[in-house]
């Protein structure tokens, strides 16, 4: 039985000593979707497994929730702790990394594999994706998806040319990409769900907006729950990296903010 994704994720990026615990947290306040990568440079995977563990030692079992990993390329690794075979070819180290990640996250199956990034020339992004499909096949991996892909070209042909057809993009939310409107529209119309990051870091001017202001006054709420909501009522799945136990319970009432078609629409015309 494949899990639902759920609408917002934990993001464990930077996270590095604090992520067992942080994740443990996260988890007891209700968040049921992780996010991590087999990328010792930014993600520390096997504080995820930790608490995991922790989590179903406290009655959250494993298939409760939804776990996505990433395969991170070796232009994306350091050279010097990279978690497979820098001299393997690429096949070979998609699969030597998601080995790596079961053994960190202690289970058999990751509800999403990701492909942290496209490869070039495009060869190489389909070799990737044709390894993380064997994978998916054997019953590894309940969904494939693709990160830092800005170009719909790329995105198109990917899901033109693969078997097990991407389920998910996973791309930074700011205005340097125009908010993906356009790979946002191919993924609605192809059952992709999209999935951001840096949906606060990168949107200060956002959240200091004045529909965005006005609609968390109405509220008595906080700029980025009325944010958070927004990006959900559009289909998106935010994730979201607090490390502050207060900011993931305020999070975590998004979806009680019924924002209205009015302000979804004021909200519209920041972004497109």
């Amino acid at each position: 039985m494949t899990t639902e994704m759920p609408r917002l994720l934990y993001g464990t990026a930077w996270k590095k000593e604090r992520t067992a615990a942080l994740v443990a947290q996260a988890l007891r306040e209700g968040f049921r979707g992780i996010d991590t990568a087999c990328q010792p440079r930014h993600y520390h995977e096997a504080g995820v497994g930790e608490a995991l563990e922790r989590a179903a030692a406290e009655g959250i079992a494993r298939e409760s929730l939804y776990l996505q990993t990433k395969f991170t390329p070796p232009d994306g690794q350091d050279p010097e702790n990279t978690p497979y075979d820098r001299d393997a070819d690429l096949s070979s180290q998609v699969a030597q990394s998601f080995r790596v990640s079961q053994h960190n996250l202690r289970t058999d199956y990751v509800d999403a594999l990701v492909l942290h990034s496209p490869l070039f020339p495009f060869a190489k992004t389909l070799t990737a994706w044709r390894a993380m499909e064997a994978i998916s096949n054997a019953g590894g991996a309940l969904r494939l998806g693709i990160s830092n892909c800005y170009d719909l070209r790329t995105l198109e042909r990917l899901y033109g040319e693969a078997e097990i057809k991407p389920a998910l993009l996973q791309n930074r939310f700011y205005a340097d990409a125009g908010y993906d409107i356009k790979l946002r529209a191919f993924c609605d119309a192809n059952a992709i769900r999209y999935q951001s990051f840096w949906s606060l870091t990168a949107n200060p001017h956002l959240l200091g907006s004045e529909p965005v202001i006005r609609a968390a006054m109405q509220r008595g709420m906080e700029t980025p729950q009325i944010f958070y909501a927004y990006l959900i009522a559009k289909g998106i799945t935010p994730l979201d990296g607090t490390t502050s136990q207060a900011h993931m319970q305020a999070d975590l009432k998004v979806f009680d903010i019924a924002l209205t078609p009015n302000e979804i629409a004021a909200m519209d015309t920041l972004i497109e």
